[in-house]
């Protein structure tokens, strides 16, 4: 029974860091994009909106996960591993959007939430995901 208990407090620990990490993601995508990105999604149902925060929730999920699987023996430090790695994954997000945004014509921000289906959605979400995958094989 002790093992059930201990291991509830632990699940609930790494979820509660997981959804902060979550809202982060969702804050930066926000900040990244112009308008308010659950205006675009919930109301205007803006698919490129959507696609892009999609690819940013999935990819901190992936690192999370990742961190959780790996973690240390140490409680504290699993923790601590999950809310750094996780956090390293928002910022590389954040400077790939940066670096793909100054080596596309026009403001990649602008083009992510027009309402026409953009390709640049795509290599966005892409670039998410691989940078997700990449901090993901370097907790591994």
């Amino acid at each position: 029974m002790n093992d059930i208990v201990n291991g509830l407090g632990r699940a609930g620990a790494y979820g509660a860091l997981g959804v902060v990490l979550l809202i982060l993601g969702i804050v930066l995508i926000d900040v990244l994009t112009p308008g308010k990105l659950g205006k675009q999604i919930w109301e205007d149902r803006n698919r490129n909106a959507a696609l892009l925060l999609s690819s940013a929730l999935l990819g901190i999920g992936g690192i999370v996960f990742t961190s959780i699987w790996t973690t240390y023996d140490d409680f504290g430090k699993g923790l601590a591993s999950t809310a750094a790695f996780g956090l390293l994954g928002l910022v590389m997000m954040a400077v790939a959007f940066l670096v793909v945004d100054l080596v596309t014509p026009g403001k990649l921000g602008a083009t992510l939430v027009e309402v026409e289906p953009h390709p640049a959605v795509w290599v966005t979400a892409s670039c998410n995901i691989a940078v997700s995958a990449i901090v993901s094989a370097s907790i591994a």
